[in-house]
């Protein structure tokens, strides 16, 4: 009896490594998506449009995925979601998923890959903001010392790309920037959900919601006719519904469940190395030292982070 307590004890006190390897897994899913509306806007159609097909070819997903979840927890007895619990979730979906997507694609239309990377990727600190303003959450030190340090990397690659891009810049930024805030707001609205509901279940229906609303808004402003694309087009929605939406979705619900949104967010960060290296490999783009010494700084404070989050 002592060992098994003793067993349990160890257990709660491990970190969760399962947790950081899913923050890790979705960020660089999710970092493959800019790359892949850049080669769709390459090819002539606009975010309204880009998102529309993502969210076409994602949602079937995402309908099988949720009902055979909801079939499962009917099945075991546990306690079905009520009205107020669905709303919750369907708002919390349409916040993270409809609003913060469109923001992010319709920033795409005027700024490069990276740069909005480097941009969305500063909602860790309204994450923590917005925590500690609106959810009572303590701001620990060790998140903002490694904040400083993986922010001074991002501002470092902020300041090189800026200067080369147009008057479009600061639209751009403004949607990117109104990306981040919201996708922070996403991350701590879903945490509790997800802690109630279980990953799978609530991400199948923030999704639903937020595709439904994607598919209805594409309606109203394009003719249905934009949707008949090339081949090419459907392939490379594929990828963005599939590699860099459904998965990435499901490993950041279920890290979400392990560790903290302020963990999660601090990990995520690798993403935007991620795009740089995708960005110069497959769009061209040039990458100088700047954007490496920044890249660097930013690996530093995520395992610094995790590292701190570990030791307690």
């Amino acid at each position: 009896m002592t060992a098994s307590i003793d067993t349990a004890a160890k257990d709660a006190k491990r970190p969760p490594y399962m947790g950081y390897a899913m923050a890790a897994a979705g960020a660089t899913l999710f970092s493959t998506k800019s790359i892949l509306i850049k080669l769709a806007y390459a090819q002539g159609i606009d975010a309204e449009t880009t998102l529309a097909l993502r969210m076409i070819l994602a949602l079937p997903f995402y309908l099988v995925i949720g009902i055979h979840a909801f079939s499962s927890m009917k099945a075991a007895g546990k306690e079905m979601p009520d009205a107020k619990l669905w709303l919750r979730m369907i708002g919390v979906g349409l916040v993270g998923y409809w609003t913060s997507s469109y923001l992010d694609f319709k920033g795409l239309e005027y700024i490069s890959a990276h740069f909005e990377r480097l941009i969305l990727f500063t909602y860790p600190l309204f994450v923590v903001l917005i925590g500690a303003a609106f959810f009572r959450q303590r701001i620990k030190l060790k998140a903002l010392l490694a904040f400083a340090v993986s922010y001074a990397g991002l501002a470092l690659m902020f300041a090189q790309n800026f200067s080369a891009l147009g008057a479009s810049a600061m639209t751009g930024t403004l949607f990117v920037l109104s990306a981040a805030v919201t996708f922070a707001l996403y991350q701590l609205l879903a945490k509790p959900l997800i802690m109630t509901i279980g990953p799978q279940l609530f991400t199948c229906i923030a999704m639903s919601a937020a595709g439904v609303a994607v598919i209805l808004q594409f309606l109203v402003t394009h003719p249905i006719e934009n949707l008949f694309v090339s081949t090419p087009l459907w392939g490379l929605s594929l990828a963005l519904a599939f590699g860099a939406t459904v998965l990435p979705s499901f490993f950041m619900s279920a890290a979400l469940k392990q560790i903290t949104p302020q963990a999660n967010a601090t990990i995520g960060m690798m993403s935007p190395v991620v795009t740089i290296v995708l960005a110069m490999a497959i769009l061209g783009d040039a990458i100088g030292i700047a954007d490496w010494l920044g890249a660097a700084l930013v690996i530093l404070g995520i395992g610094w982070f995790t590292l701190s989050e570990r030791k307690g």
